[in-house]
C-alpha cells in the first residue's frame, strides 16, 4: 500500500520500517511522499490516505487533443489533461494559434514514431507566458513566443516546454500568422539557403506548389530570381501558385509533369526538385533534372517512395537527399537565425503566408481529414478553443 505520511511518531520498541523515499518536493507548501512498508504492528501512527501534494501550484487540467492509437483522423481525441508548473529551465505558455503540419499527419499514422502512447501531436504552436521556472532569466510572463518541432505536443491549450527551444515572436507579427508561417517558413528556409541554395538563373521544380510550405517555397525562390515551375492539383490552385511566383505550373492530373518539364526547359531540365510528395511523383522528378541536378525529397505525402539504386543517379551524376528540419536547427544560434531570416522576409513581404484556413482545436480530426483530401492550400492553423 502506497500512503502519504503527514506525521509519524516513532516508538523506539518497534521494529525497523523497510522503506524507501520519494520526495514530491522540498517546499515547505508541498507534503513529502514515502513509498513505505508498513507492519501492522505499527501503532500510534497518523497516516492520510494518498492525494496530491498540497501545493500553491498545484496540477490542473486543460484541454488537448490526444492519439491512442495510431490511424486515420479519427483517433485524435479532445479530453482533458494534467498540467503542472514549470521546472529549473522551463516555461508554461498558454497557446493563441496552433500550426497544422503534414509532420502531424505522418506520426498519426506511425510513418514517424511518437515516443509514448498515448501523446499529444503538434509541433508548432504560439503562445504567451504565463509562468516561468525557478531563477530562469531571459524570459518573463507576457512574452509572446513560438516554438517548432520539439518537445511535441502542441495541440492543447497549454504546455510546458524548454525555454531555450522557444523564439521571440516581434510585436508586429501577429500570433496566427506567427503560427501559419513558423514551421513552414523555417522549411523553406533549410531548403532554399542551405539544403540547396537557390540563385538567380537557376530552374526549380516546386511539387505542391499551392501547399503551406510550396508556396513559401515559390515566393522566397522567385524572390532569388529562379524561373519557378509548381504543380498542383486544381486551376483555382494554379491561380495561387502564380500568384505566389510560379511562371510555370503544370496541374498534375492532367498534364505529364516531366513532359512539361522538358518542354519548358527545352530538354534541360531543372537544377533543383523540391519533392513533398514522395511516391507519386518521385521518379518523375529525378527525370527532371538537368546534369549534377539535385533531387530534395521532404515528405511523402503520397507515400513513402520505393527504393532506387544508387546506379539510377549514376547517368546523370544526379545527388539525392532526404533532409529534414531538425538537423539545421540543432543550436540555439541556428534556431534564432533561421527564424530570424523568416520574419525578415515576412517584414519586408518577400514571405506573403496565406492563411486560408482555421479551425477549432477541438475539430483537428476535420482539418486533418481536409488536408489529406486536397481540400485545403495554404497553411491551417488551430485555434484553442474558446480564444
Amino acid at each position: 500500500m502506497v500512503l502519504l505520511l503527514k506525521f509519524i511518531k516513532f516508538r523506539p520498541h518497534l521494529p525497523l520500517l523497510q522503506h524507501s523515499f520519494n520526495w514530491a518536493s522540498s517546499s515547505p507548501t508541498h507534503l513529502q511522499t514515502f513509498r513505505i512498508n508498513i507492519s501492522p504492528a505499527l501503532l500510534g501512527v497518523q497516516i492520510k490516505a494518498a492525494t496530491r501534494p498540497i501545493s500553491s501550484s498545484a496540477s490542473k487540467m486543460v484541454k488537448a487533443i490526444r492519439i491512442h492509437e495510431l490511424g486515420g483522423p479519427e483517433v485524435l481525441k479532445w479530453e482533458d489533461v494534467e498540467i503542472g508548473e514549470p521546472k529549473d529551465g522551463e516555461i508554461k505558455v498558454k497557446n493563441k494559434a496552433i500550426g497544422l503540419n503534414f509532420i502531424d499527419v505522418y506520426y498519426r499514422k506511425g510513418v514517424y514514431k511518437a515516443s509514448t502512447m498515448p501523446f499529444t501531436p503538434g509541433m508548432e504552436a504560439v503562445g504567451v507566458v504565463i509562468a516561468v521556472g525557478p531563477g530562469l532569466t531571459g524570459r518573463k510572463v507576457g512574452d509572446l513566443v513560438a516554438y517548432v518541432l520539439s518537445p511535441m505536443g502542441a495541440y492543447a491549450e497549454e504546455q510546458i516546454l524548454p525555454a531555450e527551444k522557444v523564439i521571440p515572436v516581434p510585436p508586429s507579427i501577429d500570433p496566427v500568422i506567427a503560427a501559419a508561417i513558423m514551421l513552414k517558413g523555417m522549411t523553406a528556409q533549410f531548403l532554399v539557403r542551405q539544403c540547396f541554395k537557390v540563385e538567380e538563373g537557376h530552374t526549380v521544380l516546386v511539387h505542391a506548389a499551392a501547399g503551406g510550405v510550396g508556396s513559401l517555397l515559390c515566393q522566397w525562390a522567385n524572390a532569388l530570381g529562379a524561373t519557378v515551375i509548381g504543380t498542383v492539383s486544381s486551376e483555382d490552385k494554379a491561380v495561387q501558385a502564380k500568384e505566389d511566383g510560379c511562371q510555370h505550373v503544370i496541374l498534375y492530373k492532367h498534364e505529364d509533369f516531366v513532359a512539361r518539364v522538358n518542354e519548358i526547359t527545352s530538354g534541360k531540365g531543372v537544377e533543383v526538385v523540391y519533392d513533398s510528395v514522395g511516391k507519386d511523383t518521385f521518379e518523375g522528378s529525378l527525370a527532371c533534372l538537368k546534369v549534377c541536378g539535385y533531387m530534395v525529397s521532404f515528405g511523402q505525402a503520397s507515400g513513402t517512395p520505393d527504393p532506387v539504386p544508387l546506379s539510377a543517379l549514376a547517368p546523370k551524376s544526379l545527388f539525392l537527399t532526404r533532409p529534414s528540419l531538425f538537423q539545421y536547427i540543432l543550436t540555439r544560434d541556428e534556431l534564432l537565425h533561421t527564424a530570424s531570416e523568416v520574419f525578415t522576409n515576412v517584414a519586408a513581404g518577400v514571405l506573403k503566408p496565406r492563411l486560408n484556413h482555421t479551425y477549432p482545436l477541438s475539430q483537428a480530426a476535420q482539418a486533418h481529414s481536409d488536408l489529406e483530401a486536397r481540400k485545403t492550400s495554404g497553411s491551417i492553423v488551430l485555434i484553442p478553443d474558446g480564444s
